[in-house]
């Protein structure tokens, strides 16, 4: 038996500004692109982790009012879960998330766990930390 992970969701305020921070920051394609009502889940991957993607939606797409309500109050605390990117060249993917306009949270430094990594937030808040093996 297999068992891999095929998404993983993102809550976001506004889906057009993160596609600009994942697509174009980040380099990832976006893959598929669904409306229902006021929202939309868009769906970005990687060639390098094919059948990975990540699911950009807003706080009530799919949830009860109050659910969509809790969740937009902890995405606008910054208290939702982080993103983990591993990359083969750290100090350029950290120089063109930058360039962005992305907020940077720490500048690349060498970790005691054998690994260097910088931290950002995406246009919503979310945290979005960058690694590359040392």
């Amino acid at each position: 038996m297999t068992i891999a992970l095929q998404y993983t969701n993102v809550t976001v305020t506004d889906v057009d500004e993160s596609i600009a921070f994942y697509r174009d920051a980040l380099g990832l394609d976006v893959q598929n692109d669904v409306r229902s009502g006021d929202h939309r889940w868009v769906t970005l991957g990687t060639p390098a982790q094919p059948g990975l993607g990540i699911v950009l939606s807003d706080p009530h797409a799919g949830r009860s009012q109050a659910d969509g309500d809790a969740m937009q109050e902890l995405l606008t605390k910054g208290v939702l879960p982080m993103l983990v990117f591993n990359t083969d060249d750290l100090d350029a993917t950290f120089e063109a998330v930058r360039a962005s306009g992305a907020e940077v949270l720490q500048e690349p430094m060498d970790m005691g766990w054998g690994q260097r990594d910088c931290a950002f937030r995406d246009p919503s808040g979310n945290m979005v930390r960058i690694a590359q093996a040392a």
